[in-house]
């Protein structure tokens, strides 16, 4: 299996999900899309993460990003789950959540737990770790993350993280560190100054390698 990098083809898969079976390269469309793995259902951070992605669906919806969850639970399980993420959270939980009881998808993504020996099945089978992967309309791996079961993910990041991705699309622009949406952006190195002066009137050279712009937002 062919280890899954930045600018990689996701893998296409076709799996039964909440929201009825779907084949993941259809699904993607032309739409970007948050694919995030747990380690199973009914445990207590994952109820969380959950919550706060149902809770931040108009945020992904002006994004043009769609979530999509997995847990190595069965639809059943997934159904009861929901019941109780929308009680916690005070949510309606309208994404999809892939059912991977066999670790079909989560084996193709190599989202499973090799490190964690509590995070595992009766049978000693790992669970999957909080994986994270962020999709572009055109199939490609944008940004991977990778979370121990231990440890929720901070969701202001994975906006923030997509923000950029989806400005750097749109300008010649990257971000600085612990950038937000709003703050200046880096003029990119690939831009000569008079072409720069063009995309970006009034922009600022800090050194000859670093020039700040106004972000384009």
């Amino acid at each position: 299996m062919p280890t899954l990098r930045l600018g990689s083809i996701a893998p296409d898969f076709k799996a039964d999900t909440t929201k009825g079976p779907i084949s993941f390269h259809d699904f993607i469309g032309t739409s970007w899309v948050f694919f995030f793995s747990h380690p199973a259902d009914f445990t207590p951070v994952c109820t969380t993460e959950l919550g706060l992605v149902a809770a931040l669906k108009d945020e992904f919806d002006i994004r043009n990003v769609k979530p999509i969850g997995l847990s190595t639970n069965d639809l059943a399980d997934h159904e009861k789950w929901i019941t109780d993420i929308n009680k916690v959270s005070n949510v309606d939980l309208q994404f999809p959540i892939i059912a991977d009881k066999n670790r079909d998808v989560a084996t193709l993504y190599d989202m499973l737990d090799y490190q964690d020996p509590t995070n595992r099945d009766l049978s000693g089978v790992p669970f999957s770790v909080r994986s994270v992967f962020i999709i572009d309309p055109r199939k490609t791996i944008r940004l991977i993350l990778t979370y121990p079961a231990s440890t929720g993910r901070n969701f202001d990041e994975i906006l923030r993280a997509i923000d950029s991705l989806q400005l750097g699309e749109a300008h010649r622009i990257t971000t600085p560190g612990n950038w937000k949406k709003g703050e200046d952006v880096i003029v990119h190195p690939s831009v000569k100054n008079e072409e720069a002066e063009t995309l970006f009137p009034g922009f600022r050279t800090v050194t000859p390698y670093l020039r700040l712009a106004k972000s384009p937002f």
